[in-house]
């Protein structure tokens, strides 16, 4: 996926990332709870990197791994409430937020790849 730099996304442009219609997308709200996207001034849906996270999990779960989508929400919502249980939220920190939002995203990205390197490995020892 192509890092980019800024905080908030529009819908075209999660669209483009994701490879997914828009009206994939507003579908996909309303079956998952943890995708939640903000709305603008303007009442355009605006995302977090975390939303594009759980969307291209989504997407991976449905295309890729071949859930339903109420095996893909089931297996999602296991797959959240492990990372929150991983990842505790330490209060009072004196690390900056920003800095915990980079590392939060860190290590989903570094967990993903070696979730999709393992299935890799899977598949060559297959072969």
């Amino acid at each position: 996926m192509e890092v980019l730099e800024k905080r908030m996304y529009k819908i075209g442009e999660v669209c483009r990332l994701a490879d997914v219609q828009p009206y994939v997308l507003r579908y996909w709200e309303t079956e998952f709870p943890a995708l939640a996207p903000e709305k603008s001034g303007g009442g355009q849906r605006v995302y977090s990197q975390r939303e594009i996270d759980v969307i291209l999990r989504i997407k991976q779960l449905l295309y890729t791994e071949g859930f339903t989508i109420a095996g893909a929400k089931k297996k999602l919502e296991l797959e959240l409430n492990d990372r929150m249980e991983i990842e505790p939220v330490e209060e009072n920190s004196s690390q900056p937020q920003r800095s915990k939002a980079a590392s939060t995203s860190s290590r989903k990205t570094i967990s993903r790849i070696t979730k999709e390197l393992r299935e890799i490995l899977a598949m060559l020892d297959g072969k």
